[in-house]
């Protein structure tokens, strides 16, 4: 794993643990794991905006990407 790679996990698991998990008091395992995936669904990939990605939400940023892809084979 590159160092850039190693940054950005360690970024997300921080962003986890402080903007979800520590903020949550989960029943048991089965509700922590429909409240973190729904936190990374709802919030993380469709608002959180990343610095890596040109200050987008990472589901926008994909939008744009396949968007330009689609217009570079057009031409």
């Amino acid at each position: 794993m590159t160092a850039e790679a190693n940054a950005a996990c360690e970024s997300f698991m921080k962003t986890l643990k402080y903007e979800e998990v520590l903020r949550t008091e989960y029943r048991d395992l089965a509700d922590a794991r429909a409240s973190i995936r729904e936190f990374l669904e709802k919030i993380y990939n469709q608002k959180r905006l990343h610095s890596a990605l040109g200050y987008m939400p990472p589901a926008r940023f994909e939008a744009h990407q396949k968007d330009a892809a689609t217009r570079r084979l057009s031409l």
